[in-house]
């Protein structure tokens, strides 16, 4: 068996998440407990409100403390990938998992990343969108076709079939309807609060890039594959570098999983809440064997069947 660890980004949020795992493992508990942040991060995930869960200056924090848990009841259990992954803000949580940061550094940095993305775009009504059915070229000349109403961009490319679009909500209602009358099965708005891995977050990456100079980067322990690369850092490449890239560049998510499965994984574990990783990797590398881990059922049962017992 080959392991990787794909952690969910934002979207996959909500209300009550990581409840359950919090009063059964003491070291999700601590992670939580011990979160750098100016408000309540067991409360709001717990309780909510769900409008200020879905605010990414929380949902950020809150995403990436509850994956930070579930890899300490991991590790603690024996479980460690050969590689890692994750979807946009989970980045940080595959390079927690490396060992690149700690947890509380870790969310303390999407933390201030968070308020960078909120900040660049404040005042401006913005989106993104799950375009369901056409191919990358005929998606990115849908949005070039819709930029007369604002910026609008392909931002992540998932699995086949489904690329997200974001942008100025006018452009991006726009390149819907378009991509619609070009054939896309549908459009699904998402619950997410900016328009992110455009050209619109130009100024959280400059922001970012200023933040990661007092920031100490660890050596990564296990390789992680990025995701304005769909694949392992080069020799040129530096992490600073390709999180400011990130943050306003495309996601190859799609161009990961594919990358992992050249690598010859043939198992990967999500954590995070829901199932959508899940259903790229099937929809991209059939072959991988996913356990979606979000509830403590799911996680004993993954642990279980990961070690064997």
């Amino acid at each position: 068996m080959k392991l990787a660890f794909l952690y969910a980004g934002q979207g996959s949020q909500h209300v009550g998440m990581g409840r359950d795992l919090y009063e059964a493992y003491p070291a999700f508990r601590q992670v939580l407990d011990s979160a750098p942040v100016e408000f309540d991060l067991k409360g709001l995930c717990f309780d909510g409100p769900e409008e200020q869960l879905n605010d990414t200056r929380y949902t950020q924090p809150c995403m990436v403390a509850f994956a930070a848990g579930v890899t300490a009841v991991l590790k603690e259990a024996g479980i460690v990938p050969e590689y890692a992954a994750g979807l946009s803000l989970g980045e940080y949580s595959a390079l927690q998992c490396a060992g690149v940061f700690d947890a509380p550094t870790a969310i303390s940095l999407v933390a201030f990343r968070g308020q960078a993305m909120a900040s660049a775009v404040q005042g401006r009504p913005c989106g993104m969108a799950a375009v369901l059915g056409m191919d990358r070229e005929s998606l990115k000349a849908v949005c070039g076709e819709a930029s007369d109403a604002g910026v609008v961009e392909c931002t992540n490319f998932n699995c086949p079939g489904q690329i997200v679009i974001s942008g100025d909500a006018a452009a991006v209602d726009k390149a819907g309807a378009l991509a619609k009358a070009a054939g896309a099965k549908r459009v699904l708005p998402l619950k997410v609060s900016g328009p992110f891995h455009t050209s619109l977050m130009a100024p959280a990456g400059d922001a970012l890039r200023e933040k990661f100079k007092s920031v100490t980067f660890g050596e990564m322990e296990i390789p992680v594959l990025f995701n304005c690369l769909g694949d392992l850092k080069g020799e040129r490449d530096t992490i600073p570098n390709l999180l400011e890239q990130q943050v306003q560049s495309s996601v190859y998510l799609e161009d990961t999983i594919r990358r992992l499965h050249e690598l010859g994984v043939d198992t990967v574990v999500e954590i995070g809440p829901g199932r959508a990783l899940s259903g790229f990797v099937k929809k991209t590398a059939k072959e991988i064997k996913c356990y979606p881990v979000e509830t403590v059922s799911e996680l004993e049962a993954a642990i279980a069947a990961l070690k064997g017992e």
